[in-house]
């Protein structure tokens, strides 16, 4: 149970990481061919490619809050449903983590 929990974490992570990726890919090849056309100059291309970038990074930070608020909600309900025993296993990976967290400080 607590393995499914952590690759559910880093799915929900790659997933973000990927979608920033190829938003940011295609955002620029959009302005390459649109300056390439001539439709715009270089100079246009930058800027606009920068309020591009900016647009995407706002959403994604948008997309990070929202993933993050589900994944929490999905965290909660499943250590609802962990046995006695799973819970003892996950309070002890949690202090676990915690104390190499204090330790890097």
């Amino acid at each position: 149970m607590i393995d499914q929990l952590s690759d559910d974490m880093k799915k929900l992570v790659l997933l973000g990481i990927g979608a920033v990726a190829l938003t940011a890919e295609k955002s620029k090849k959009l302005v390459d061919e649109l300056v390439k056309k001539g439709e715009l100059s270089v100079e246009q291309g930058r800027v606009l490619n920068e309020e591009l970038k900016h647009h995407v990074k706002e959403k994604v930070e948008g997309a990070k809050e929202a993933c993050a608020k589900q994944r929490m909600e999905r965290l909660q309900e499943q250590v609802k449903t962990l046995s006695k025993e799973e819970l003892e296993q996950l309070k002890a990976a949690i202090l676990a983590q915690e104390n190499i967290a204090s330790d890097e400080e």
